[in-house]
């Protein structure tokens, strides 16, 4: 019984470390996708000008590309794992 359990526990503790890893490894492809550098903020929710409410949500900080934002393509957003749509202008 003890053969068993202990065989049991071994495959759980691989469970976790390899959702670690692909954790962690998602996250890294996200920055590499994104061009390295990187970095998001928290975007709290807000009224546009024409009365449409926008959602809280997470936004790549601002620089000199589209490249690098969670919407443009080849990107995936980390916090909802939505690839990007749109093709970057520059």
């Amino acid at each position: 019984m003890q053969l068993i359990q202990k065989h049991h526990i071994k495959k759980l503790a691989l469970l976790c470390a390899i959702s670690v890893c692909t954790s962690i490894s998602t996250q890294v492809h996200a920055k590499r996708a994104s061009g390295g550098s990187g970095g998001s903020h928290h975007v709290n929710g807000h009224f546009k000008k024409n009365g449409t409410y926008v959602q809280p949500h997470h936004a790549t900080n601002p620089n000199h590309t589209q490249r690098d934002n969670y919407s443009s393509k080849p990107n995936v957003n980390p916090y909802n794992g939505k690839q990007g749509t749109k093709e970057p202008d520059h």
